[in-house]
């Protein structure tokens, strides 16, 4: 039962109101029965409490703060003083609608009001009878509903069974306050003259310590013998926690003085532990101090430890500073000091496993290779710091996980997307409540070594705030120079991260700030080419999704035919989590047809594809042909691979106006300008009359006007296609062409040259221009990849129409005035 002071009703005046008090009169048989024949008004303004409920016939003072309940308690005291008492389901909502009260409550009766200075109200109620809401008929300026009687089921006044729970009742209840010294004395008294059996189960209900959900179950037990079990079962609950309290207390009871106060409060801790079945905190202290003594610390670190740990022997175990101590020292503990896994040096092995998880990516196994062999050469060498770019799904997070595994390291990994406070990366000072180490250091605990491969994902994605700027703390992580020593805020002492093999994946290098991206190596991870998709699916992808549905390779065989219209027909993507998509729906399908017992083609046709997938949505673009002047065949670079991209331009009568369309960016706007200027400055060489241009529109236009576009790559093919619309001239066939020019008429390199040639090989192309400065590219690329192509390595503008344009004209051509 909760610590009350205890007040008769009839005795008081509004003038000896406690605002602590719990009011209890005691009802006499007459006053219950009184009390049941009032009737329950069929419609009832609802008052919700936060964490109190109201039983019949008891008597509660509440204080109403909230602008709806003093509204509520003015009106209903004005008339006829009666309203409806519920229970809040969480206390924290502020203004509770039918979904935040309990359904089940009492109707309660104002017996006095009192207004307090603040504005709030305190008024003394007393509940009636139960009832339950049917429904919510206002809301405003207060809650008011329908509600109905609940009939309370009594067992005859001769029951024995209920008469014993009664009396078990009242000695549990007496026996408690006796227990209690909280609780005053004449409790007993008030308890032991109730006469009401039901009022005396509503009384110990109302004044037990249990939480407000176990009292709104007892309100809506219906049954009265039932509702005395449940009061007697957490009477007995109440009573063994009383009785258990003061056997500790027993235990460390001594005469105190003010100096002894705190000794006393450390003895009763230390006996609920024992008693609890832990370990005093002079044990903990001790068994710290035994494992420092197996740790591989520099004198340093071993001084500042042992220090630190009598710090804590002297603090108060009650401190708030205990457990911040204590959580300090454990992390030195648990930090694998000096502690390194043995790196495999089988290159062979290494290069197996890497190749295994991974098709292509030559560049990063070649690197990771590299500094095996060295390593193996000289033990003692720093790790690389290397930051793998590319577009997003191929590979560059999951190929940790292989490094990691060719190297024989643990493997960690750390997502910095959306990052922003420099704390995540250097840790809290451990004078803040809830200081933590960064996420470097507990990664490092998390591994157990202190060299494993660690991840930083998303370095691109990381920003600053108000809470200082993350991606200048990774300035020290990854600076092979200085993160032999790496000063972390909570740790307080410098730590080797020098061994660690950090890996960071990034989409975009431009967010990068130029210092941090300067301290690592850059690995360009350009977009898979539909030949090494194939690979991949057939490799890996595949495999994994039949494991994955509970199949085998006896269940489904995709050809390559079938691999690549699902590719080109379905994604169009860099990576390949979009064709591990297409997959799983193809496997799911088969997994499907084997479950119902329906047949299936094994081998898969392109008819199943389109009926497991659909149409294909994404075909690529095919060259068409070369009989309209001024339509001409780009390349373009996307972030899910290359392209090939139509220039148009049409003539028309004017001023000598040029209009570009199609969604274009400044600067490829801007090389239209330079193409123009180019043609009209050079006229006479290329064989165009100059009225042609003064006396004309010139209208450029790229397809797809949807689709933003932008870069300076589109300049030679712009060049090329304002020529061929001027002298009405056939463009080669089967030629596409990229390149940057200038006013000079230089012709400029561009990048994306991988990706590029392959769309271009896709889409049919047989010739392609290129500047003489992209030779470079084309050498990188495999020799499998260029069968059928012819390249034009050009310096000049001169040159690249000397290529494209030919002497023919077109069918129809155009005649100018």
């Amino acid at each position: 039962m909760s610590r009350q002071k205890l007040v008769s009703i009839d005795s008081m005046s509004l003038q000896e109101i406690d605002t602590d008090a719990d009011l209890i009169p005691l009802l006499s048989a007459e006053d219950e029965e009184e009390m049941n024949q009032e009737e329950v008004p069929a419609e009832l303004p609802i008052l919700p409490l936060r964490n109190m409920v109201l039983f019949p016939g008891v008597v509660i003072p509440i204080t109403a703060g909230r602008d709806k309940s003093i509204k509520l308690l003015n009106d209903a005291n004005l008339t006829d003083k009666v309203i409806g008492v519920v229970a809040q389901l969480d206390e924290e909502v502020e203004n509770p609608g039918l979904n935040d009260i309990y359904h089940t409550g009492t109707v309660a009766r104002i017996l006095r009001v009192l207004r307090l200075p603040d504005g709030n109200i305190t008024v003394i109620l007393q509940g009636k009878k139960r009832f339950e809401i049917e429904e919510l008929t206002s809301e405003e300026p207060y809650l008011k509903a329908k509600v109905k009687d609940v009939v309370e089921e009594r067992p005859d006044a001769s029951d024995e069974e209920f008469l014993t729970i009664i009396e078990s009742v009242k000695d549990l209840a007496v026996q408690y306050i006796n227990e209690n010294g909280n609780i005053p004395s004449e409790t007993s008294f008030a308890i032991k003259n109730i006469e009401s059996n039901p009022f005396l189960i509503n009384f110990v209900s109302s004044n037990m310590g249990i939480n407000v959900k176990d009292k709104q179950r007892l309100l809506e037990i219906n049954n009265l013998t039932e509702k005395a079990l449940e009061v007697l079962r957490f009477m007995n609950i109440e009573l063994q926690k009383v009785q258990l309290k003061n056997d500790i207390q027993t235990k460390v009871r001594v005469d105190l003085d003010q100096q002894q106060k705190e000794y006393f409060l450390y003895q009763q801790m230390k006996t609920i532990q024992e008693e609890l079945g832990g370990v005093s905190h002079d044990q903990e202290i001790e068994d710290m101090r035994k494992k420092s003594k197996g740790k591989k610390w520099i004198p340093k670190v071993a001084k500042h430890f042992d220090k630190e740990l009598n710090k804590l022997q002297r603090m108060n175990p009650q401190s708030p500073d205990f457990g911040i101590q204590r959580n300090y020292l454990e992390l030195y503990l648990d930090l694998p000091w000096k502690k390194f896994s043995k790196d495999k040096f089988d290159l062979k092995n290494a290069q197996a496993i890497l190749d295994k998880d991974h098709f292509g990516l030559e560049d990063v196994k070649k690197r990771i290779i590299e500094h095996l062999a060295v390593l193996k050469l000289r033990n003692d060498m720093k790790s690389p710091i290397l930051c793998l770019y590319g577009p997003p799904g191929v590979g560059k997070t999951s190929i940790g996980k292989s490094v990691a595994e060719a190297l024989g390291r643990e493997y960690v990994r750390i997502s910095l997307g959306g990052l922003r406070d420099e704390s995540e990366i250097r840790g809290h000072r451990k004078t803040y409540i809830g200081a933590m180490p960064g996420r470097i250091i507990q990664s490092i605990k998390k591994a157990g070594t202190s060299n494993p491969v660690f991840v930083l994902d998303e370095i691109d994605k990381l920003s600053s705030s108000h809470s200082g700027d993350p991606s200048s703390a990774l300035l020290e992580v990854l600076d092979p120079e200085q993160n032999s020593d790496f000063y972390d805020n909570f740790l307080e002492m410098g730590y080797d991260l020098s061994k660690i093999m950090f890996i960071a994946t990034s989409n975009d290098m431009g967010s990068i700030q130029p210092a941090l991206r300067d301290r690592m190596e850059i690995i360009n991870m350009t977009g898979y080419t539909i030949e090494e998709k194939v690979e991949i699916a057939r490799r890996h992808l595949l495999p994994k999704q039949l494991k994955e549905h509970g199949l085998t390779e006896k269940h489904l065989v995709v050809e390559q035919e079938q691999l690549e219209k699902i590719i080109t027909g379905y994604t169009r993507e860099s990576g390949v989590r979009g064709l591990d998509k297409k997959m799983a729906a193809v496997v799911r399908n088969v997994a499907k047809c084997i479950a119902m017992e329906e047949t299936y083609n094994v081998v898969l046709t392109n008819e199943d594809i389109v009926t497991i997938l659909g149409a294909a949505t994404m075909e690529r673009d095919k060259y068409e042909n070369n009989d309209v002047a001024g339509v001409v065949t780009g390349l373009a670079w996307t972030s899910v691979g290359g392209d090939i991209l139509y220039i148009e331009s049409i003539i028309s009568k004017g001023k000598g106006a040029l209009t570009i369309t199609g969604n274009l960016g400044t600067v490829m706007k801007e090389s239209a300008t330079i193409a123009m200027e180019y043609i009209k400055s050079n006229a006479a060489k290329l064989n165009i009359d100059e009225e042609i241009l003064s006396k004309h529109n010139i209208h450029i236009h790229v397809p797809e006007g949807a689709t933003p576009k932008d870069g300076p790559s589109a300049g030679i093919t712009m060049l090329t296609s304002l020529v061929s619309t001027l002298t009405q001239k056939k463009v080669k066939k089967n030629l596409a062409m990229t390149g940057e020019i200038t006013l000079r008429g230089k012709v400029l390199p561009v990048g994306g040259i991988k990706e590029k040639i392959l769309a271009a090989k896709r889409a049919g192309i047989q010739e392609i221009i290129l500047c003489k400065e992209n030779k470079r590219d084309i050498d990188e690329i495999k020799a499998a990849y260029l069968e059928g192509l012819t390249f034009h390595y050009v310096d000049k503008m001169s040159e690249v129409l000397a290529i494209a344009i030919t002497d023919e004209s077109v069918s129809e051509p155009k005649k100018f005035d």
